[in-house]
């Protein structure tokens, strides 16, 4: 049944987390709500390792949410029920848009969709941000988190030349020496 349930929840979210990985997050979030397969906490470290790792972080995220949920299959399973959906519509899409593509109507419906995307991944933003610097159930600040943050934040303004790689390292060697 875990299969299923599975397959079921990824497969939606492919399916409507139109705009890539970061729109997956409302949905992951609420799977942590409906199903005891990871916690909020256990959710921020997925985002952490997706972001770090190579690869779309919505496919990254699903294998490692399968794979918590459900073992090596069900990290298999959730990242074929999370591309399926994403490949079919693009398969009936590009069949469709040579006939379609000078149409009002159509790229309406596109303008649209980018501003369902851009309001879809605003929301995971800001929920990252709360959930990572303030205590949920006090909603007190987390202050090495969010000093972190801050100062991050002014090395990536400050150096703009600088790789990310290195602020993904120090972030993760901080993180790990402040244990946050």
């Amino acid at each position: 049944m875990t299969y299923l349930i599975l397959i079921y929840e990824f497969f939606k979210t492919g399916l409507f987390a139109i705009g890539g990985g970061l729109a997956t997050l409302p949905f992951l979030r609420d799977m942590t709500f409906h199903h005891p397969w990871f916690s909020m906490e256990e959710l921020l470290n997925m985002i952490a390792v997706s972001e770090s790792t190579p690869g779309p972080i919505g496919i990254n995220m699903a294998t490692y949410a399968g794979f918590k949920a459900a073992g090596a299959f069900g990290g298999v399973l959730a990242t074929l029920s999370i591309i399926t959906p994403s490949i079919a519509i693009i398969v009936i899409i590009a069949s469709a848009m040579e006939r379609f593509k000078d149409s009002v109507l159509i790229q309406r419906g596109f303008y649209l969709l980018r501003a369902a995307t851009a309001g879809l991944i605003a929301g995971a933003v800001f929920e990252v941000i709360l959930v990572s610097l303030f205590n949920m159930e006090s909603f007190a600040p987390r202050w090495p988190a969010v000093i972190l943050f801050a100062v991050l934040v002014f090395l990536i303004k400050r150096f703009p030349k600088v790789h990310p790689i290195a602020f993904i390292v120090a972030s993760g060697v901080l993180g790990v020496l402040l244990k946050l």
